[in-house]
């Protein structure tokens, strides 16, 4: 499976939270790299939207869309931080 970036879900991530997240970092909660969302690992091919982690690779964040409705998981998330 190809892997795209985490432009691929911009609109989604707008949609859930409500702003612009492409710019946001991302610290991943397995190997604490700091990058922002639009350089994640994005795959569209799984049931939902599975994101990993650019460095070492584990999921960092799961989005599903069932009736209208995204459920999002962050467990692989550390924080999110605004970039600058």
């Amino acid at each position: 499976m190809t892997a795209l970036d985490g432009n691929a879900i911009a609109g989604l991530l707008h949609q859930v939270f409500g702003r612009e997240m492409t710019t946001v970092n991302g610290v991943c909660a397995s190997c604490g790299a700091t990058r922002p969302m639009a350089e994640l690992n994005v795959y569209l091919r799984a049931p939902g939207s599975v994101v990993r982690c650019a460095s070492c690779e584990d999921v960092v964040m799961v989005l599903v869309t069932i009736r209208g409705i995204t459920c999002v998981d962050l467990h692989g998330l550390d924080e999110l931080e605004p970039a600058g």
